[in-house]
């Protein structure tokens, strides 16, 4: 992606302007949609921009920064990046259309507390997911489900149906919405049927693989913001006539932060680049790669950010545990997102299964 850097110097630039400096800002669907947000990965045939997940990518990690309250991951990160696997068609068209422009958010409904599956309906079933990430801001929820051909699909369904139940669940986090979402088996026969453009089994671990890398660059994104506020007030917090910044302790402290993070960056970067290699999901060794990729990155940055943005507490003094701080927002924002999609530990099992030392999660 180095060919593109200062494309990306430019998007965050943008991006900081944008979501300014208050932490947990809810910044209005309208503007993103202004700022093009919306339609990164929307194909340029549908008026959007073209572009691919390394593009997402930086408009994700930023929002991490900000800790900006915003239902993107699930309706843009997760809902678009669906859709964009799918074949093409009038109704995927017509909706990945109205999301680049801001009139439309598709939720992709995949469980936040583990990897998506696609069983069978019988009649009187349900299809559920738990945490589902930004189902109450849905206008469709996107769910995935067994085609005719007895291969994952994706319904596109109106949560406003008779048999469809979105119901929000109260979370540590107040910047992210979740909710538990049932669907029954007669709406879904009755629901417009997509399918995936190639591989349907692989599409489905790269949408799993989306999700898990995107709540890992928001844990990189709002990591990097706390270490760079702790920074700056060990700068100017004096204690016993002198800035603490100048005290070996805080110094070890903040150069060991900043090591986590530059381990993580890498990380990221390197599953970034797998995802969008691994494409549409037509090469199966691509597809496992990324996966491998992602799992690294999540299982290194989920940790990284709970302990940088705890850390950051700490140096913050008694000011640091007051709630006009704002470093609590940061850290109940880093421990969900340690959680969704896959914890540490869970994505160390997937690592460990994949190289035969016992079996995967």
């Amino acid at each position: 992606m180095s060919g593109f850097a200062e494309f990306h110097d430019d998007l965050r630039a943008v991006a900081r302007d944008l979501l300014g400096d208050e932490p947990g800002g809810a910044p209005a669907w309208a503007d993103l949609a202004a700022a093009g947000w919306c339609g990164v990965e929307v194909p340029e045939a549908l008026d959007g921009a073209g572009a691919t997940f390394a593009e997402t990518a930086v408009v994700v990690e930023e929002l991490g920064r900000a800790a900006a309250a915003t239902p993107y991951l699930g309706a843009v990160v997760l809902g678009v990046g669906a859709l964009a696997l799918a074949a093409p068609g009038p109704e995927r068209d017509d909706l990945l259309a109205a999301t680049g422009a801001g009139e439309a958010r598709p939720v992709l409904v995949v469980p936040g507390d583990a990897a998506p599956t696609v069983r069978p309906t019988s009649p009187g079933s349900e299809v559920r997911s738990a945490f589902v990430l930004d189902a109450a801001e849905a206008t469709t929820l996107v769910v995935p489900v067994l085609g005719a051909d007895d291969r994952p699909a994706l319904a596109l369904v109106s949560p406003d149906s008779s048999g469809v139940r979105v119901e929000p669940v109260p979370g540590l986090d107040a910047t992210r919405s979740l909710a538990d979402v049932a669907v029954d088996e007669v709406v879904l026969q009755r629901a417009t049927v997509v399918p995936f453009a190639a591989d349907p089994g692989g599409s489905l671990a790269l949408l799993y693989d989306r999700a898990a890398l995107a709540v890992a660059l928001d844990g990189l994104g709002l990591a990097a913001a706390m270490l760079d506020a702790t920074v700056a007030y060990a700068k100017v917090r004096e204690q016993f006539g002198r800035p603490i910044g100048s005290f070996q302790a805080v110094k070890h402290q903040c150069a060991d932060l900043a090591v986590q993070l530059a381990v993580g960056r890498a990380l990221a970067d390197a599953a970034v680049e797998a995802l969008v290699a691994a494409g549409s999901g037509e090469d199966a060794g691509a597809v496992t790669d990324a996966g491998v990729a992602v799992a690294m990155a999540k299982a290194h940055v989920g940790d990284a950010a709970v302990d940088v943005v705890g850390t950051a507490l700490q140096l913050h003094g008694g000011i640091g545990y007051t709630w006009e701080s704002g470093v609590h927002v940061y850290l109940k924002r880093a421990t969900l997102d340690r959680s969704l999609f896959g914890s540490p530990a869970a994505h160390r099992r997937r690592l460990a299964g994949r190289y035969g030392a016992c079996p995967a999660a």
